[in-house]
């Protein structure tokens, strides 16, 4: 199954909802990174909120998106970008973190990101400065806290599943995930729909191991409430990283620094944090560097 994100409304409009599938996505991540197992379900289930918040929010081929989150925990944070296509890349900061299970017996994403810290949701829509949503960590699980970025920054009630199921070898079975939230007017009767449907309803994964599609997954929660399905869009791991992107990096060291790399190690070697992609530029390119900046 290809990777991509449904948009629907339900419930006349009293409920707007998206639902993603991001399998291939995470796996290309967790390869890139060689990330332990838990590590995988954090960053999976940080990129594919990321995905999801991109389609709900950004418009234009200019608009960004970034989740930055920062705990107590010995996975030290997490960073991931979108674009408004849903082009997601990310990071780890501790790749290797290896921790027991949970008392579920489930990968214990609360306990490696921790539960004291921040999330920081950055959304750079055009403007002359961009958005910043900040909120404390709640669980350190990821959905419980993008759910509480909804509810404190945006004041939108908001129901946020996320998932990544790890073979025993470290590779990606499945991910995805659904955001559901209740637009303004939404009545007594729709809230308690949801609160029922959502305590019944499988995770995430399990539904994805059945063979269900995020359609699948809408329909199980609104087929009773005139769901409608407006959208499907692709999402998918894409960095942008490139060199010259890296030669303003160093040009934005400034001359000193450019010179004593020239002097101590007569070149230098840039690696992209979201892809490991390694740049190396040699003495005679710093050197022209050097002068570009004068």
């Amino acid at each position: 199954m290809s990777d991509y994100i449904v948009r629907a409304t339900a419930a006349d409009g009293a409920i707007r909802a998206f639902a993603a599938v991001t399998t291939r996505m995470v796996g290309e991540a967790a390869s890139i990174h060689n990330l332990s197992p838990v590590a995988s379900a954090a960053l999976g289930r940080t990129m594919t909120a990321a995905a999801i918040m991109s389609r709900m929010r950004l418009t234009s081929e200019e608009d960004a998106l970034t989740i930055q989150i920062k705990g107590n925990g010995p996975l030290g944070g997490i960073v991931v970008a979108s674009d408004y296509e849903s082009n997601v890349r990310g990071y780890v900061y501790n790749p290797d973190v290896d921790i027991p299970l949970n008392s579920m017996g489930k990968l214990d994403v609360g306990g490696a990101v921790g539960k004291v810290g921040y999330m920081n949701v950055i959304m750079d829509l055009g403007l002359k400065e961009p958005y910043i949503g900040y909120v404390d960590l709640v669980t350190g699980e990821i959905g419980d806290d993008v759910a509480y970025y909804f509810a404190k920054s945006e004041q939108t009630p908001s129901i946020v599943a996320l998932g990544v199921l790890v073979d025993v070898d470290g590779s990606i079975l499945n991910a995805g995930g659904y955001i559901v939230q209740l637009m303004p007017g939404a009545g007594d009767d729709i809230i308690d729909y949801l609160e029922e449907k959502i305590r019944t309803l499988a995770p995430v994964t399990k539904l994805l191991s059945e063979g269900k599609t995020p359609e699948d997954i809408l329909e199980m929660l609104f087929g009773e409430k005139s769901l409608k399905i407006a959208e499907k869009s692709p999402c998918r791991f894409v960095c942008n990283c490139s060199r010259e992107r890296m030669e303003r990096n160093l040009i934005s060291l400034g001359r000193d620094e450019l010179a004593d790399m020239i002097e101590e190690q007569h070149g230098a070697e840039l690696q992209c944090h979201f892809c490991n992609k390694k740049y190396y530029f040699s003495e005679e390119e710093l050197k022209s560097l050097i002068h570009q900046e004068n």
